[in-house]
């Protein structure tokens, strides 16, 4: 856990203005959707920062920052991965496209998107139905 969380001054200088309105608008998206406990993280060695969605020990999903990159991850179990190749065509071509290179470990896939934009939200905000029911009315 990080000792002191980012300011939105921080943020807006490591990522870039366009990139931080988005991390604010996916995090808006997400904060009205689920009740959740957040974590700030430092972000290993590819990211400065990681900004976590978990519940009850299960994590929904979690931002990164870097420089001038933001990273949106999530993580699909087995039954989670059958879930979404049973709705795959919902999905656009892009988010099709990283899901399938995304690399499988032995506790699931690991599913990174570093968004540019607001695009993918739609695609996100279903994404992450697959991995827990919105409990947020």
């Amino acid at each position: 856990m990080l000792e002191r969380v980012p300011s939105a001054e921080e943020m807006t200088a490591l990522v870039g203005r366009p990139l931080f309105d988005v991390w604010v608008a996916l995090c808006a998206t997400i904060d009205e959707r689920y009740e959740m406990d957040r974590l700030w993280n430092g972000g290993g060695k590819a990211w400065t920062y990681e900004y976590k969605y978990r519940r009850g020990g299960k994590t929904l999903c979690a931002l990164y920052a870097r420089e001038k990159k933001i990273g949106f991850m999530v993580i699909f179990g087995k039954a989670e991965q059958a879930a979404f190749e049973a709705e795959r065509g919902q999905y656009s071509q892009r988010v099709q496209a990283i899901y399938d290179g995304a690399k499988t470990y032995r506790d699931g896939k690991w599913v990174m998107f570093e968004p540019a934009d607001l695009s993918m939200v739609d695609d996100f905000v279903r994404l992450l139905a697959i991995k827990r029911r919105p409990n947020r009315k």
